[in-house]
Order: C-alpha cells, then sequence, then structure tokens
C-alpha cells in the first residue's frame, strides 16, 4: 500500500516537472518569435526611411559622380559629386567626399555612418542665370547627401554676398544631436560678369 502511496506522488511530480518544463519552453519560443517579429519591424522600417531619403537625395541633389578613386584595400572611395544649382544656370560645384566599403563597415562596425570630411571647389561653366534665389544670411540648401541612415546628411548652402556681389558655396555636415566642424567653402564672383537676373538685380 505505502508502495502505491510512494509510486502515485512519484508520477505526480514527474508530471509536474514535465508541466513546468513544457512551459518553460513554450515561453521561450514565444519571446523567440517576439523577438523576431520586432527585428523585421524594425529592418523594415529601416528599409523605408532609406529609400525615403534616397528618393529626396535624386530629387533635391541633380548631382552626377564624375569620380571614385580607391584608397585603401579595403575598399574605401573617395567620390567626386558634379552639383548644378538648381536656381542658377552656369554654376556648377564639384563635392568630395569619403565613401566607406562594405568590408571596412564589417571591421570597424558604424555600419550606417561615413565620416564628415569633405571638400568643394565651385566654378562658372557657362553664361550665368539667376532665378528666384534666397537673399539671406542663412541662404538656402542646394544639394544633400545621406551621410548615415536617418541622422547624418552632407549639405551645400548656397549664400548671395550681396555687398561683394559674390555666391558663397558652403559645404558641411549636419546632424540631430551632435553639429560636426567641418567644413569647407567656395565662392564664385560675379563681378565683370555677364549675369542675367530672371526677377531683376537686387539693390
Amino acid at each position: 500500500m505505502n508502495l502505491r502511496i510512494v509510486l502515485s506522488e512519484n508520477r505526480s511530480r514527474s508530471s509536474g516537472r514535465c508541466a513546468i518544463a513544457i512551459g518553460a519552453v513554450s515561453t521561450y519560443v514565444k519571446a523567440i518569435a517576439h523577438r523576431r517579429i520586432i527585428m523585421f519591424r524594425r529592418i523594415r522600417i529601416l528599409a523605408v526611411a532609406a529609400l525615403a531619403l534616397s528618393a529626396a537625395a535624386v530629387v533635391a541633389a541633380r548631382a552626377e559622380t564624375v569620380g571614385e578613386v580607391g584608397v585603401d584595400w579595403l575598399g574605401n572611395d573617395i567620390k567626386i559629386d558634379a552639383v548644378r544649382d538648381p536656381k542658377i544656370g552656369g554654376v556648377t560645384c564639384h563635392v568630395t567626399y569619403f565613401d566607406r566599403s562594405v568590408i571596412d563597415r564589417l571591421k570597424n562596425g558604424n555600419w550606417f555612418e561615413d565620416p564628415s570630411n569633405n571638400s568643394i571647389a565651385c566654378r562658372q561653366t557657362g553664361p550665368i542665370t539667376i532665378g528666384g534665389i534666397d537673399l539671406s544670411k542663412e541662404g538656402e540648401e542646394v544639394f544633400r547627401s545621406g551621410l548615415s541612415l536617418i541622422w547624418k546628411d552632407l549639405l551645400v548652402t548656397r549664400i548671395y554676398d550681396r555687398a561683394n556681389d559674390t555666391l558663397i558655396y558652403l559645404a558641411h555636415s549636419r546632424q540631430v544631436t551632435d553639429g560636426s566642424a567641418k567644413m569647407s567653402i567656395s565662392t564664385v564672383p560675379l563681378f565683370g560678369q555677364s549675369v542675367t537676373w530672371e526677377n531683376g538685380r537686387p539693390d
């Protein structure tokens, strides 16, 4: 009789342990599935953001890559883009920036970001025709290229120096949190040039 009771108790304990084990496995599987769902959602959001940024860059930039120089065995390149000012005909800027390779991103991490280093040179490349440009000291953006997936951009801002009759082009990066002090500048003097102002020359 006592033996039957002991066996019954052992069976109950075994059943309880099995139920606990099955419950733990079920919870673990659900947790993994939940994590995968969250991961796929994040990837989808990042992909949509990347496509949106690429589309915006294509529309705003009007840039053409005219040079690509390799700098190391990792496949990193210095790229040169020709940028035409959308509101000023006859002015072309050449902008350089660093493009990290896949190997470099795998080796050093920080997968979605390129350095802020840049340079710019702008010249007259045809008859200058100036449309309705922003004449404020803030100027206006004429080029934008993403240096990271979301948080950092390379921009070219145009400012008109009325006192010296000169177009100023400033290349710089813009970040959501910490701004960068890296910048470069180029000017196109209009003095003595045959310039057409579509809205009349500013006083």
